[in-house]
Formats: C-alpha cells, structure tokens, sequence
C-alpha cells in the first residue's frame, strides 16, 4: 500500500456512508379490475408520481397495467394497492405460444385474455402440464396432422 493510498483513505468521506445501488429499467405488468373511465384515472394516477417511472399505460379490456420505469416490481403493487383500494396482483399470464401444453390441468384459465394461459412456475402445476410419451403417442394417434393417423373418426 503506497502512500497516496494511504493519505486518499484518511480523507475518504464515504467511509461510513453506504453505495446505493441503481436499479435498472425494468416493465412492470399488473392485473387490476378497471371498470370505468374514473378507475382508470384512479389507477393511472396511483402510480405515475411514484419515484422512478417512467411511464404507464393501461389496457382496460385486459385489466392490465404496464408500468415502465426504475421501480421494484413489489412497490409498484403495494402502491396501487394502498392507493386504489382494490385487488392487484402481478400479471399472471403468459402468451398461449410459450406453453408447452395450454390445456392443462393449472395452466388452462378461462378468465384469461385470448391468447393468453397462466403462467405455471409451481413445479407441481409445470409437472401437470408435462405430458409423457405414451400420452404423446395416444393423442396423435387420433390428430388431424397426423398423415399415419386413425381415419375412424
């Protein structure tokens, strides 16, 4: 340790002080009933003077809010929670391409937007929804893309 380090720690005044870290940008989707045109405004204003964000549009049909910003995602729902007096949860679904079998027992949900499933990350529902070889075999057997498949249909 040279001298010049030695001298810049003596009066180095963030000693006791902690290095905040930034967050980074990140999209916040929730899941939030909006009715009519006053909770949209009341949703829309419960989170846009929030400190970090950036921007926020809603998508009443969905009941889905994407909130874009330097935020944490669990702030952000506390926030509209508190503020709003109403349900929200992160947005629970995923678009139908990304899952593997979309009619699963846990994934397959009849409120969720068109083209969308729930999201499975619970090992038990992802478990459910993995179909095995023989089950693979049985349901192409009798599919219509099948060219080797059963014509007594």
């Amino acid at each position: 340790m040279g001298v010049l380090d030695h001298v810049s720690e003596m009066f180095d005044c963030s000693h006791g002080h902690k290095i905040k870290k930034r967050r980074q940008l990140q999209t916040v989707e929730i899941k939030v009933k909006m009715d009519c045109e006053g909770c949209e405004r009341k949703v829309r204003r419960s989170v846009e003077g929030m400190k970090g964000v950036s921007s926020v549009s809603l998508e009443p049909k969905a009941h889905k809010v994407t909130v874009v910003g330097y935020v944490d995602p669990n702030k952000v729902v506390a926030r509209m929670a508190h503020r709003t007096g109403k349900k929200v949860e992160l947005w629970p679904y995923v678009p139908y391409d990304v899952v593997a079998h979309p009619y699963a027992a846990g994934v397959y949900d009849k409120k969720a937007p068109s083209g969308y499933v729930r999201r499975a990350d619970d090992p038990g529902v992802s478990q459910l929804a993995r179909a095995s070889s023989t089950e693979v075999r049985y349901t192409t057997a009798f599919s219509d893309e099948n060219p080797a498949a059963c014509v007594l249909m």
